[in-house]
């Protein structure tokens, strides 16, 4: 098992992985989500995409033992160990400076896709446009079928609780410990984000 690494709250972090090699991602303090992008080493036009996801899985939150798909339809993680309650987002887009804006913020808000970006310019990589979307591990965005609406609430998560992907190709996976401030994901009245951690594990 490899050192932990921090994901700075609010920062994204990124780390490339071999066909084999899995990511433990650890919500260190239980309150904090990570969105995730996993990309093929080889060709950043193949990357981990929600849509083909729950299509593969025919469910909206993935699940111990499901696979992630790639806007190719081939496998790129496969959850091998999860011990949260098993709460995970493959719905909402990741946020971006201008999703800031349209909540009321006046000027630059750190972001989860900027992050995206920040943590795989670190590894010498630049990220494909247009940007995928993320898996959004650990956020709790339930979907309210009596009025067909989403909410958004905080992590289920207690603190340790972490999820264990494994890759299914040579690939980066990218991470940003989410910097939403406003709405409640991190906690009621829209808590300020915390570092979370991974492990990369052969």
């Amino acid at each position: 098992m490899g050192k932990p690494m921090t994901i700075p709250a609010g920062h994204g972090k990124a780390v490339r992985l071999r066909t084999g090699q899995s990511v433990k991602l650890i919500n260190t303090h239980g309150t904090q989500v990570v969105d995730a992008w996993a990309l093929n080493a080889y060709d950043l036009r193949e990357y981990m995409c929600m849509a083909s996801t729950r299509a593969y899985n025919v469910r909206l939150n993935p699940r111990l033992g499901d696979v992630m798909i790639t806007n190719q339809r081939r496998p790129i993680l496969t959850i091998t160990e999860d011990t949260t309650p098993g709460i995970h987002d493959t719905v909402m887009a990741a946020c971006d400076r201008h999703r800031y804006g349209l909540l009321g913020v006046d000027g630059y808000h750190r972001n989860c896709q900027d992050n995206m970006m920040e943590g795989l310019h670190e590894l010498g990589v630049t990220a494909p446009f247009p940007l995928p979307n993320s898996f959004n591990v650990f956020m709790n965005i339930p979907v309210q079928q009596d009025r067909n609406e989403l909410d958004f609430r905080p992590t289920a998560c207690k603190p340790g609780d972490h999820i264990t992907m494994r890759a299914e190709m040579d690939c980066y996976v990218a991470f940003s410990a989410c910097p939403q401030d406003i709405l409640p994901i991190h906690g009621e009245g829209g808590a300020a984000p915390k570092d979370a951690h991974f492990e990369v594990i052969d």
